[in-house]
């Protein structure tokens, strides 16, 4: 049986946001590289449109963390599948995410980046959950949307694996 998916943010919102923000990025880092980390797999779609889309000179790099199996919530359990293949020393960093909800993932990241002497290190998602924040302390820098608690697929995210390539934020309704 195939999931019914309804409409929460149309694409062309989507993208109208991701240049604001994009904008906005290189002006606060006007005269500076930025090294962005995508963290994949579902931050890879949001990653390359904004990256795009910034003007300032870029570099990137890949990360992949996991605190879900199969199923639609957190484990809690935080694991590095791929690590990084450059070093952070001195560089301005920006974490790029698909969604933040529960935090977990984010504040035990940023822990372990921290260690590798990075000059700043400041996040962007493209969706945002606060309402499940468990962890306070992870600051948001650049924000595409703040969306209700539901469980959201497009655009990258994805429901047991399916549903990354839909251009547009959707909502699975059983």
């Amino acid at each position: 049986m195939a999931d019914k998916i309804r409409v929460l943010i149309p694409e062309e919102e989507v993208n109208k946001r991701i240049s604001e923000v994009a904008a906005q990025i290189s002006k606060d880092y006007e005269g500076r590289d930025i090294h962005l980390i995508c963290i994949l797999k579902g931050g890879v779609f949001f990653t390359c449109e904004l990256a795009k889309r910034i003007t300032v000179p870029v570099s990137l790099d890949f990360m992949s963390v996991s605190s879900y199996g199969a199923g639609t919530v957190s484990s809690g359990v935080v694991r590095i599948i791929k690590d990084l293949d450059e070093p952070l020393d001195g560089k301005d960093v920006l974490i790029v995410e698909d969604i933040i909800d529960s935090g977990r993932t984010l504040a035990y990241l940023i822990e372990v980046l921290k260690q590798r002497n990075p000059k700043r290190i400041q996040l962007c998602t493209l969706l945002d959950k606060p309402e499940r924040r468990v962890k306070k302390e992870v600051e948001v820098a650049y924000t595409c949307f703040t969306i209700p608690d539901e469980f959201v697929v497009g655009y990258g995210l994805d429901y047991d694996q399916k549903y990354r390539n839909l251009p547009y934020i959707g909502v699975v309704e059983q």
